[in-house]
């Protein structure tokens, strides 16, 4: 007999509204303000400023670190970041990704852990971007905490897939192939050093798994085992 009183769509842990609700609210402030219709004139910058004001600047990171200026400003800048986007389609694609990864591993780790993911991974991604010497390109955009989440998702699948007699490596393969459609496109469009992040969170991503799962590292244990 079919529940009449189930939701047409399956609902979406807490932690992905948490996260995608205030892009979505940016972009539509950003663009409106863009078109005049809030704001005014000066409105027309508003997501440039908020880029300069909230996003990772490598130089100005670096610089402050050598300092050992670790203000609040600074240090939010590692958070604040993730919440912004160069134009509608590069929020877009990266809010997708963050409801199909985030549903996933928050039906796993539920919302505080899902954040700790997503936040941690961004942040440490996002450090080590900054800190090399040769990368200037500021850091804005979900795609750092999308890709601990893949990682995170990565994890989960290995364990899932333990004992089943399948492929193992194929939990992977999300992360080869958007590696491959960055290559291509890094390629044919021209790049920056933002997989520089990518890579970094989603290994962080994954690290935390490890720890964040129910049963932890009792689980890794048992899939060492069946190796």
């Amino acid at each position: 007999m079919d529940d009449h009183n189930q939701p047409p769509f399956n609902p979406l842990p807490p932690a992905v509204w948490l996260l995608t609700a205030p892009m979505i609210a940016l972009e539509l402030v950003f663009n409106l303000g863009a078109n005049r219709l809030i704001g005014g004139a000066n409105a027309i910058g508003w997501r440039a400023q908020a880029i300069e004001d909230f996003g990772i600047w490598p130089a100005y990171w670096r610089q402050q670190s050598e300092a050992g200026a670790f203000d609040l400003e600074l240090l939010g800048r590692f958070f604040t970041y993730s919440f912004l986007h160069i134009n509608p389609t590069h929020a877009i694609f990266a809010i997708v990704i963050l409801l199909a990864l985030g549903k996933y591993v928050g039906e796993v780790f539920h919302s505080a852990k899902t954040l700790s993911v997503f936040f941690v991974s961004g942040a440490v991604g996002a450090l080590v971007y900054a800190s090399l010497p040769s990368i200037e390109q500021p850091l804005y955009g979900a795609y750092p905490g999308d890709y601990g989440l893949i990682g995170a998702f990565s994890y989960l699948l290995w364990v899932k897939l333990t004992g089943t007699g399948l492929n193992q490596y194929r939990a992977f393969s999300m992360i080869g192939f958007l590696l491959a459609v960055q290559l291509i496109f890094g390629i044919f469009f021209g790049g920056g050093p933002e997989w520089v992040a990518d890579i970094a969170a989603f290994v962080v991503g994954f690290g935390l798994s490890i720890v964040l799962i129910p049963g932890g590292f009792a689980r890794l244990r048992a899939v060492i085992r069946q190796r």
